[in-house]
């Protein structure tokens, strides 16, 4: 799926928990948002991402992990000049549907489309169906 500029890969979806590998270009990832229903894990498969969480950021690599329990303020963002990649484990996986339902599904070959600022109205309105809390004044 295209999300905000990156690409999800669904790995593993259920009712238990999501793993999808994420690929996040040069100045991409999402605005700074809280899940109420589920933790978050990263794991970097290369690149870097600097990773903020309640208000601190620390840049991680390729072989870095990443816990986010529910209800933390984060956001990350590749500072690099290539694509960052990310194994991203979510429990429950509820939150799976919230990117099937947000996304466009990608097309093989292609890089995810810039994010559109004419979207996020929808995606502030799908984030609060499915338990994120999208900052505000955050733009993507």
């Amino acid at each position: 799926m295209w999300l905000v500029g990156d690409t999800y890969t669904f790995k593993a979806t259920g009712d238990a928990f999501l793993l999808m590998e994420a690929s996040v270009p040069p100045g991409g990832g999402p605005p700074p948002h809280a899940h109420s229903r589920e933790d978050e894990a990263f794991y970097l498969l290369g690149g870097v991402l600097d990773v903020t969480a309640d208000g601190e950021t620390t840049r991680v690599a390729a072989g870095d992990f990443v816990f986010l329990p529910r209800g933390t303020v984060h956001s990350f963002r590749n500072p690099g000049v290539a694509a960052a990649r990310a194994l991203i484990l979510a429990t429950p996986g509820g939150l799976g549907r919230f990117f099937a339902e947000a996304g466009t599904p990608a097309r093989p070959g292609e890089p995810a489309p810039p994010f559109d600022p004419a979207d996020f109205p929808r995606l502030a309105g799908l984030s609060a169906k499915y338990g994120v809390e999208v900052l505000e004044g955050s733009t993507v």
